[in-house]
């Protein structure tokens, strides 16, 4: 490891000049654990050469890793266990740098960043601006941008992957917050529902959102779960976009929309926003799913349960093509074209303080 003609120097994770953003496991500062999707560490630097130790932890597919790098997005595929050593930047000469390193994928991996590593002699440098808005994103594999840079596949079915297709960075949610200027916690799982023993996720004892919204843990593979402290991250902006993968494994919304477990749902649903609104009690929240082909009764269950809270800071966001834009998840384009319907529709709330 590190052996070559450059020499480096050791960097500790927990400077203050650096950025972190998402909902991270900071109980060891010095080795803070990535979990959800977009989560990212922020730093300027003059050098020539800088070098990230990861430890990977594996639930399923491939697990990648991402960068941008002075404007440049990079990837990285990390080893199934074990620590990863990824040269994030090298170049002959010493100039200023500036690189945001990021989670691309959900909970199908954790990882722990171990050390960070700039060529002897570089300077970090202070970061100028950091948003002052915040959102926060509670999804699906929609939100975490699961399968976006498939672009070939437009409108149609996913096409056959290990991971290498998914990246937080052009999900709707992320290209939202780049639009607004706005911070991002992207809480987002593939294949999670609203409730328990109904979605994709965590198959077949499929876990929902109304376990997993207030951890920071909260994968069985990975050990025991871990709660999220809310007062780290408050929020101008909830998104919640939920209501997707409740079809499975039977679309009882569709079939009966006054029937007893949609009743059920419903009265589910309205209690993870009055739990949210608690967290929140000055947050905009906004309801929603989204292009991915859908049956109408949820967003019309969505939008009654809203009406019926009776709270203006507590509404429903239909996008022009909610439930019939694509069978498939949404590529980069389509994730574009709800992120700019949803800034839009976010900046006419007129926010204070925005």
């Amino acid at each position: 490891m590190l052996q070559d003609s450059v020499k480096m120097q050791q960097v500790a994770l927990d400077r203050e000049e650096f950025i972190y953003s998402g909902r991270i496991d900071k109980r060891n500062k010095k080795q803070p654990e990535f979990i959800f999707p977009a989560s990212s560490l922020q730093f300027r630097f003059f050098g020539k050469k800088v070098i990230l130790v990861l430890e990977n932890r594996n639930a399923c597919w491939k697990n990648y890793v991402g960068a941008i790098v002075d404007g440049k997005q990079k990837s990285w595929l990390l080893n199934q266990k074990g620590q990863t050593e990824i040269l994030l930047l090298e170049e002959e000469q010493e100039k200023e740098h500036e690189i945001l390193f990021f989670k691309r994928q959900d909970s199908c991996h954790e990882i722990k960043l171990c050390a960070l590593f700039f060529s002897e002699g570089s300077q970090v440098l202070k970061i100028p601006f950091r948003p002052k808005r915040k959102i926060e994103v509670y999804g699906d594999s929609v939100s975490a941008g699961e399968v976006s840079e498939a672009v070939d596949y437009i409108g149609k079915a996913d096409p056959e992957h290990q991971g290498e297709y998914s990246n937080s960075w052009y999900s709707y949610a992320w290209i939202t917050a780049r639009k607004l200027q706005a911070e991002l916690h992207n809480i987002a799982q593939g294949g999670i529902a609203l409730m328990n023993q109904t979605g994709w996720f965590h198959y077949p004892d499929y876990i929902g959102m109304e376990t997993v919204w207030n951890q920071m843990h909260y994968h069985p593979a990975f050990g025991e779960t871990v709660p999220w402290d809310f007062s780290a991250y408050i929020p101008d902006v909830v998104i919640i976009a939920i209501g997707q993968n409740d079809s499975h494994p039977i679309d009882y919304m569709k079939e009966d929309i006054a029937g007893e477990k949609a009743k059920l749902w419903k009265k589910q649903y309205r209690a993870f926003l009055e739990k949210l609104r608690k967290q929140y009690p000055k947050a905009y929240l906004i309801c929603c799913t989204t292009l991915l082909i859908h049956d109408r009764a949820w967003d019309i269950s969505i939008e009654q349960v809203c009406q019926e809270l009776k709270d203006k800071r507590i509404m429903y966001f239909h996008f022009q093509r909610t439930g019939k834009g694509t069978p498939g998840h949404l590529r980069i384009p389509e994730a574009e074209e709800m992120a700019e319907e949803l800034a839009a529709y976010i900046e006419s709330l007129k926010i204070e303080g925005w």
